[in-house]
C-alpha cells in the first residue's frame, strides 16, 4: 500500500522542530580547530549531513560549491568551508571514509559536486530519501515531511537564506543556524526511525575507488 506524507496543511499545525542554538554550531578556522572537530565526527560514528552553495541565477551557469559542508552530531554541528586550506585534509578524510556514516536528504547529487569540488569519492553515505522509499514512500521524502512524519515537528526553512551567498568567508548567524539545523534534523530523523547501522543502506567507495589508496591522489588535492 502506498504510503503518503504528512501535508503542509498537517505539517503547519505541528510544533516547531527543536533545533540546535548558535552556541552550539561551531565554524572551526585553525588546524587544531579543524582536528579536534575531525576526531569528535570519527568518534560519533554516524552523523547529519549537508552541504551548501552558492545559488546560481543564470540559465547555464554551474555551481561552484560546496561552499560549506556541514556534520551534525547529538548536540552540536560543525561547517567546514573549503576555502579555508586548513580544514581541506581533514574535510576529504571525512568525505571519503566509510567508518563515518553521513546521513541526510537527497544526498545522491553531492556525490558528483564533491568529486568535482575537491576530487575525492564521497564515501559511507546513507540518503534517507532511499530508507523512506524502501519503506513504501514513493515520492521523494525530503526534510520538512520526515521531520513531521516521524518527529511530529514543523521545520521551515528560510527562502532568503537558502539563497544567500554561501561562498562568502564569514557565515552570517541565520547562515550557522539553517546549515547546521539542515544536517541535525536528518540525524533526528535517523534516531527516531531506530534502525541498526547494518541495515542502513550505506553507499560506499566504488570498486575502482576502494582499490585505490586512501586519499585522493596528489595532482587531485586543491
Amino acid at each position: 500500500m502506498k504510503k503518503i506524507a504528512p501535508t503542509k496543511e498537517e505539517i503547519a499545525l505541528m510544533e516547531p522542530f527543536t533545533g540546535l542554538m548558535l552556541e552550539r554550531i561551531h565554524v572551526p578556522t585553525s588546524s587544531p580547530e579543524f582536528a579536534s572537530a575531525a576526531a569528535e565526527i570519527r568518534f560519533a560514528g554516524i552523523v547529519g549531513f549537508d552541504t551548501e552553495s552558492k545559488p546560481t541565477f543564470v540559465v547555464g551557469d554551474v555551481s561552484e560549491g560546496p561552499h560549506v559542508v556541514q556534520f551534525a552530531l547529538h548536540d552540536k554541528a560543525y561547517l567546514f568551508q573549503p576555502h579555508r586550506a586548513e580544514g581541506l585534509p581533514f574535510l576529504m578524510e571525512l568525505l571519503q571514509s566509510d567508518e563515518v556514516i553521513k546521513v541526510g536528504f537527497g544526498l545522491k547529487s553531492d556525490r558528483g559536486h564533491i568529486r568535482a569540488k575537491l576530487g575525492v569519492h564521497f564515501s559511507g553515505v546513507v540518503d534517507l530519501n532511499t530508507v523512506f522509499s524502501m519503506d513504501g514512500y514513493h515520492k521523494e521524502m525530503g526534510v520538512r515531511a520526515a521531520v513531521a512524519l516521524v518527529l511530529k515537528q514543523r521545520f521551515t526553512k528560510s527562502r532568503h537564506v537558502t539563497t544567500s551567498n554561501w561562498s562568502q568567508p564569514q557565515l552570517t548567524p541565520q547562515q550557522k543556524l539553517y546549515a547546521a539545523n539542515d544536517a541535525y534534523a536528518a540525524l533526528k530523523v535517523l534516531e527516531a526511525l531506530n534502525l541498526r547501522r547494518e541495515d542502513l543502506p550505506v553507499m560506499g567507495l566504488p570498486p575502482e575507488a576502494s582499490a585505490q589508496p586512501d586519499g585522493p591522489p596528489r595532482s587531485e588535492m586543491i
